[in-house]
């Protein structure tokens, strides 16, 4: 018996991909890196490392140790090449791919924001911006954007008079609810959003009893043990907003990712596991491809929100 292919295709504002996975943004370089591993035209967006308004040179080096039952800890620091390195040097390298461009744009003050954005704006072959709202606001006392909601309407709003590029709002809620972040976006113009939840830690070597990444004694913790909180923050966001939310944190294959469309996220990303299994990607795709067709389910939309209650 030939089974009906199923329908992977999704759409994020104006911006429609072929299928709901793209790897998170600082866990797949430039897209280039992976070129070896993937095919990446198979890939619904490319999403690149986040990008500054000048090139940054990152944190010290022993940025990223692996933590047993977690998966790592690292702080990169946001090396990067700058916008205008990237739209010269490393956008016409994608340009080859039929795959969506998606850039992270990285600001310490709205104005960085809207500067990056203008040369972005400019550029051939970019199809989305994600903002980092996890970055810290200088000018405002160094608190995270995503963490005052104020802070965080003024970013997405400038960016959107900027461009008429799909923007998303990438959120890290440690502070300031999810429900609120998420309306917050959607009145501002966004149109996705990608709540993310993040924790600084430490790793100390304790033989040494010096940290494990050398002079960085703060990190970002990451991995699999992300994805319950992750899922929660996606499924709380739909039910307050009406524009799609892209979900991530944790998921290692088609499994952890089904679980976030079935809470209401439209598409989603993964990061770490990138590092793990380079292939990780297409594999989702395919498991994807594979439960829908196992269950009868004819379009990926079909399964978005179907969490059930009882």
């Amino acid at each position: 018996m030939i089974r009906e292919t199923p329908d992977l295709s999704v759409t994020l504002g104006k911006l429609k991909l072929k299928n709901p996975v793209m790897p998170s943004s600082g866990m797949f370089g430039y897209g280039i890196e992976f070129a070896d591993f993937l095919n990446l035209n198979d890939l619904g967006a490319i999403v690149v490392k986040g990008t500054t308004l000048h090139p940054r040179l990152g944190n010290f080096q022993r940025r990223f140790t692996e933590i047993a039952g977690c998966a790592e800890i690292s702080t990169i620091g946001l090396q990067n090449v700058g916008v205008e390195s990237f739209v010269k040097d490393k956008l016409p390298l994608l340009r080859q791919f039929k795959t969506p461009v998606i850039v992270n744009i990285a600001g310490e003050s709205v104005e960085e924001f809207v500067k990056i954005t203008e040369v972005l704006n400019q550029a051939d072959g970019i199809a989305a911006i994600e903002i980092n709202l996890a970055c810290p606001n200088v000018q405002g006392g160094g608190a995270q954007f995503s963490a005052d909601r104020d802070a965080t309407f003024q970013v997405v709003k400038a960016v959107r008079n900027a461009t008429d590029l799909p923007i998303i709002a990438k959120l890290c809620p440690t502070i300031t609810d999810i429900i609120i972040l998420a309306k917050v976006c959607e009145e501002a113009g966004a149109d996705a959003i990608c709540p993310i939840y993040a924790v600084m830690g430490m790793a100390i070597d304790i033989y040494t009893r010096r940290s494990k990444l050398g002079k960085n004694l703060l990190a970002s913790v990451g991995g699999p043990w992300m994805k319950p909180i992750a899922v929660k923050l996606v499924w709380q966001a739909a039910q307050v907003v009406k524009i799609p939310i892209i979900g991530g944190g944790g998921i290692t294959c088609a499994e952890d990712a089904i679980e976030f469309f079935i809470a209401g996220a439209t598409a989603i990303q993964i990061g770490i596991w990138n590092a793990v299994d380079p292939t990780v990607t297409i594999k989702t795709i395919e498991g994807i491809r594979k439960y829908l067709i196992d269950h009868g389910i004819k379009k990926i939309g079909d399964l978005v929100g179907s969490f059930r209650m009882s």
